[in-house]
């Protein structure tokens, strides 16, 4: 979809949702008589929440945002998460300033408000289906090539846009040493001759100009008669893995990988979520739980209430990170990671690590800037130092911030590493959280924390 239409498609059900939302408030307004008189007001301060957060929630999971087609099934999704975290914020608003809103006001609306959103997501999704069952101007297109990047192409069309017809190949014959689930059509020569005798569309090419110069006239010839001419890039001859692409204005730039977080909107969103989430943490745990952890921590055992440690973060700047003691006052703390059965471990520690309220107090790390509420778990430095010459992707880690919870850490990589293996599994996760990054990944992460600490982590000790 091009920018015109994905801004349109955008404005369009911004103004559907928007709409649907206050025509729902409205309409129960009038029609129920379970609000009070003189509570008015109330329900206007509800409406305008409702909107905001409304906006709020769907700009964190992308529900506007189509940067290249229109894919169904990923919008359905987005919607569908939109709507829990939406009905999540505002029963947690109504909560916390202890509005006293009608239950059946509230219930109706949520109802009655996601009900308007299936029913527009199903009237596009069955004119989406609609069109395409019954359009007639479908194309047909053949790849120049036959090579594993035209193959993944064939395959990427058959499988993603059903008005688009791969007719075949075009390759040398002896090039070829298998048999193609597709017609091999022709020699590369007869590609342009085939295409302007059977209504061609496309022609893709998987065959770099540098290899093949006869590819230039090629697409020459095919424009002059109408006949859009694609090049579709093999980047394994540059590097022998997956890679990304991006654009820097109209440069292209290849890296090794996506990195969301590079993206300065993201990090700001990012950010934001850390602040809000670690100041709720701070005000509505801590400032009562410090007190009293203080106070058990000084009767179990002698020392200092906090443990701080100096740890590895953000590309690879230390800072220090702050727990609450779990360990007897020793003088291996900064060289020796705990293990199973340690005895150095305190009976308040035991407690206090298994349920993880020893990491609490980073979220002052968090409020500070030094932390994430989600991302790789900090390293004594001593460690990274160890684990770098291990393992040579270990430091791609770096690139974010550290969390007090991560992805390697609800998928069940915590705790001591003894083998190499464990080590490997922790970091690929690490690595593949740093690529896949979104809001709704890290609130995922962190309702995974809670179920796996309520439900025990056999990892924790």
């Amino acid at each position: 979809m091009n920018s015109r239409y994905s801004n349109l498609f955008r404005f369009f059900f911004v103004c559907v949702d928007l709409l649907a939302l206050n025509v729902v408030y409205f309409l129960l307004v009038l029609s129920t008589n379970k609000i009070q008189l003189g509570a008015e007001h109330r329900y206007m301060i509800l409406f305008i929440v409702a909107n905001m957060v409304w906006l709020l929630t769907s700009y964190s999971t992308a529900l506007y945002v189509d940067n290249a087609s229109l894919d169904l099934d990923r919008f359905a999704r987005r919607t569908v998460k939109t709507m829990i975290l939406f009905v999540a914020f505002m029963i947690f608003f109504i909560f916390l300033f202890h509005y006293s809103y009608s239950r059946v006001f509230v219930l109706l609306s949520f109802f009655a408000f996601c009900t308007v959103l299936l029913l527009t997501r199903g009237l596009l999704m069955a004119s989406a289906f609609y069109r395409q069952k019954n359009s007639k101007s479908g194309k047909k297109v053949v790849i120049v090539g036959y090579n594993s990047v035209a193959k993944k192409l064939a395959y990427s069309f058959s499988g993603r846009d059903h008005r688009m017809t791969v007719e075949g190949f075009f390759e040398d014959p002896r090039r070829i040493h298998e048999l193609s689930d597709l017609p091999i059509i022709g020699d590369i020569d007869e590609c342009i001759t085939y295409a302007i005798n059977n209504r061609i569309s496309e022609i893709y090419s998987t065959i770099s100009p540098e290899t093949n110069t006869s590819i230039y006239d090629m697409a020459q010839t095919a424009e002059k008669s109408l006949i859009r001419f694609k090049f579709v890039p093999d980047f394994k001859f540059y590097v022998n893995r997956d890679t990304h692409l991006e654009y820097l204005d109209e440069l292209p730039i290849l890296s090794l990988r996506p990195e969301p977080l590079e993206d300065m909107s993201n990090s700001i969103k990012k950010r934001v979520f850390d602040i809000i989430f670690s100041l709720v943490v701070i005000v509505c745990v801590l400032s009562w739980l410090t007190p009293l952890l203080a106070i058990l921590i000084k009767l179990s055992s002698r020392g200092p209430v906090f443990f701080v440690q100096w740890r590895s973060g953000k590309d690879n700047k230390p800072f220090r990170c702050i727990k609450f003691r779990s360990l007897a006052v020793n003088a291996d703390a900064n060289v020796r990671q705990v293990t199973r059965g340690d005895s150095r471990i305190t009976p308040l520690g035991k407690f206090l690590r298994k349920t993880n309220l020893d990491e609490l107090p980073q979220f002052l790390n968090v409020l500070a800037g030094s932390m994430s509420v989600v991302g790789p778990r900090p390293h004594m430095l001593r460690h990274t130092e160890m684990y770098s010459k291990i393992l040579g992707q270990y430091m791609i880690r770096h690139f974010v911030k550290p969390g007090v919870t991560g992805w390697a850490q609800v998928n069940g990589f915590r705790g001591e590493i003894k083998r190499e293996d464990q080590l490997r599994k922790r970091i690929e996760h690490d690595i593949w959280y740093l690529e896949h990054w979104s809001s709704w990944l890290d609130i995922r992460i962190i309702l995974l924390t809670l179920y796996v600490t309520f439900k025990g982590d056999k990892n924790a000790f």
